[in-house]
């Protein structure tokens, strides 16, 4: 069973579990356990996982968080659990707060057993951040959750890689929830944008009034043409591997697509793949309609890999010694990491000829 196999399997229990979980000790055996188990971390060993993990805080001693994930003798994650139904607000987050500042955790996670809610110390270094850059709902699980989940398994962990995910991750994800509440009901800011954009005349009540509604409109058409453009591809876009030529392949950057959770996380691996390879300030990542395009140095010319998710089959394509892209399909976007000497094959090639 892979991994969002065995999340979903978690999450099918739930329902089945919610009479007989009462306690925080119920809701730890029963869901929270289970989760730390299939991030790959061993519950009984002691190396791996402490429970009832003390780090004492200026006068109060012998205070404790739940759990503490450990590597190299030192606690990477915290973890503070609730009793299932239980909601999770600041004040349930109190004991994580005080320990971001004793410990070197990075990630400290509030959970109730069902919702798991993922801080870091993005604002101010060693102080856990008010708002968490990922949040997990086992009743209401979406893949891409499952997705960002699987940075945390054992194997992938990376704490030179978590700020930037972590920003990533949550400034993504309010900047989404800002274009929901505008969709909706688009403030007079957000009207005004674009009113000034359009119309030269005075912005009067009835004006605005006006724009209101136009805008409204505009941005939940603008949505719909996109949804149907997908769509358009996915049904259009042959899954073959026919080898293709870079110069017959080059799409115009600025086309408006939304770029995925998905690739911005394969992005990440690439970087994570080549960072002793080249500086991670030279791989750049450029959307397009057919794929995503990983380049180095912001350069077309220098194609690191090709991201091909706009379809059931995933494709990461990587050009060869003859320029031509060789499809290579992948399950997961962990799988692209299989193809680490590959991409790094391709960029040696890019400043081999560089040097010339």
């Amino acid at each position: 069973m892979d991994f969002i196999d065995e999340v979903k399997a978690l999450a099918a229990r739930v329902p089945n579990l919610i009479d007989n979980i009462q306690t925080e000790e119920a809701t730890k055996n029963a869901l929270v356990m289970p989760m730390i188990n299939i991030l790959g971390y061993n519950v009984f060993d002691p190396t791996e996982v402490i429970p009832e993990f003390t780090a004492d805080h200026g006068t109060k001693k012998g205070e404790k968080v739940d759990y503490a994930i450990i590597k190299d003798n030192e606690p990477i994650m915290l973890i503070e659990c609730k009793p299932f139904g239980s909601d999770l607000n600041t004040n349930h987050a109190s004991q994580l707060f005080r320990y971001f500042n004793v410990t070197s955790a990075k990630v400290g996670i509030l959970t109730n057993g069902t919702t798991y809610r993922f801080f870091s110390d993005l604002e101010d270094a060693n102080k856990m951040d008010d708002k968490p850059f990922l949040e997990i709902d086992l009743l209401n699980l979406k893949d891409e959750q499952v997705e960002e989940l699987k940075r945390f398994k054992k194997e992938r962990f990376d704490i030179c890689e978590l700020e930037s995910v972590a920003n990533e991750l949550k400034y993504t994800k309010e900047i989404k929830q800002i274009l929901l509440k505008e969709m909706n009901k688009p403030s007079e800011d957000f009207v005004k944008f674009f009113a000034n954009q359009v119309y030269n005349g005075r912005i009067t009540l009835n004006k605005r009034d006006q724009f209101t509604a136009i805008t409204k409109n505009a941005f939940n058409q603008f949505i719909n043409d996109r949804i149907n453009d997908r769509l358009k591809i996915a049904m259009s876009d042959k899954e073959d591997n026919t080898p293709v030529d870079i110069e017959d392949d080059i799409e115009p950057v600025d086309d408006g697509i939304v770029t995925t959770e998905d690739e911005i996380e394969g992005y990440h691996i690439v970087k994570a793949i080549l960072r002793e390879k080249v500086a991670p300030e030279r791989i750049v990542m450029r959307d397009t309609k057919s794929y995503c395009g990983i380049l180095l140095d912001d350069n077309n010319r220098k194609p690191i890999c090709r991201l091909r998710f706009n379809r059931s089959q995933k494709y990461v394509g990587i050009l060869d010694e003859n320029r031509k892209e060789i499809k290579h399909p992948i399950e997961e976007l962990n799988d692209i990491y299989a193809l680490a000497s590959e991409i790094e094959a391709a960029v040696k090639r890019m400043e081999e000829q560089k040097d010339e």
